[in-house]
């Protein structure tokens, strides 16, 4: 069951209150999970309970996503307000500089968040903003597919292709290399969080201009990249290593472009590595 946390953050309009809903379990020092977009907090379910055995992990809904609604009036998509967002969230929940994870538009938010100084490690895996823009316009016009195909689609039709290998391969090898391994009722939730993701249109736009260029000096970073992603082609992460040259790049074998679900050990592991290159004073749930 997800719990919500609500917290303001200053706009142009004066204050204004973002509500954001979350997963919470484990024990440990504290993990916070960032999705793509246009997906919700269980992309991280294949992972949730490995990473739970060592860590307080906490998976959330981005703004407009999943549980989550979408922003107020006044408050715009762009990375300027996820990070304060991010950052509200933390501290209302009162997260110490938590190790964070992020996939995709999360793993560019995770490396925003470390840029800041605001976590103590980074793990990114197939991170957006270290595309050219040929890479650029060739992803957003795949996503945008993806979302067309996913709101033309009625629900009946979804449920039934979800049942079989062939339909989830359908509706999901865009996003996995292995989608036959997913759910039927995991491909539908997130078929449908496609769907319905308020934010999508407008996170998508502010994300034309987005390049990640800065180091990330003094805390470990991790960037991961399957070898099968269809969406971030695997040669961006050469690029952020010459970007963030002590970051520690690491190759998912098989793995598409949402790594959790095609293999679970490997990616708790590679976050559970990257996690343990810092100890500082663990932050431990009340």
């Amino acid at each position: 069951m997800a719990a919500t946390v609500s917290f303001s953050v200053t706009s142009p309009h004066g204050p204004r209150t973002i509500t954001l809903a979350y997963r919470r379990v484990g024990s440990g020092e504290p993990l916070l999970l960032l999705h793509g977009i246009g997906h919700h907090r269980q992309a991280w379910d294949p992972v949730v309970d490995l990473l739970a055995a060592e860590r307080d992990v906490i998976a959330v809904d981005l703004p407009g996503c999943g549980e989550s609604p979408a922003l107020p009036d006044g408050l715009t998509h762009g990375l300027a307000t996820m990070n304060a967002a991010l950052a509200a969230l933390c501290e209302t929940l009162e997260l110490d500089r938590p190790h964070v994870a992020g996939n995709s538009l999360g793993g560019l938010l995770a490396l925003e968040l470390g840029r800041e100084k605001l976590v103590r490690s980074v793990t990114a895996l197939s991170p957006a903003g270290f595309w050219s823009p040929v890479e650029r316009r060739y992803a957003f016009g795949l996503l945008q597919a993806m979302r067309r195909a996913a709101r033309s689609m009625p629900l009946p039709m979804i449920e039934r292709l979800s049942r079989s290998a062939a339909g989830r391969t359908v509706l999901t090898s865009s996003i996995y290399a292995r989608p036959a391994r997913r759910s039927p009722e995991a491909v539908v939730a997130e078929t449908l969080a496609l769907a319905n993701a308020e934010g999508f249109t407008e996170t998508l736009r502010a994300g034309g201009s987005v390049h990640f260029t800065d180091d990330v000096p003094g805390l470990p970073v991790t960037v991961a990249w399957g070898t099968r992603d269809r969406i971030l082609v695997r040669r961006q992460g050469v690029r952020a290593k010459q970007i963030i040259p002590r970051a520690r790049l690491v190759r998912l074998p098989g793995c598409g472009h949402v790594p959790m679900n095609d293999d679970p050990a490997l990616v708790a592991r590679v976050i559970l590595d990257g996690s343990r290159r810092v100890s500082p004073p663990a932050a431990q749930r009340s």
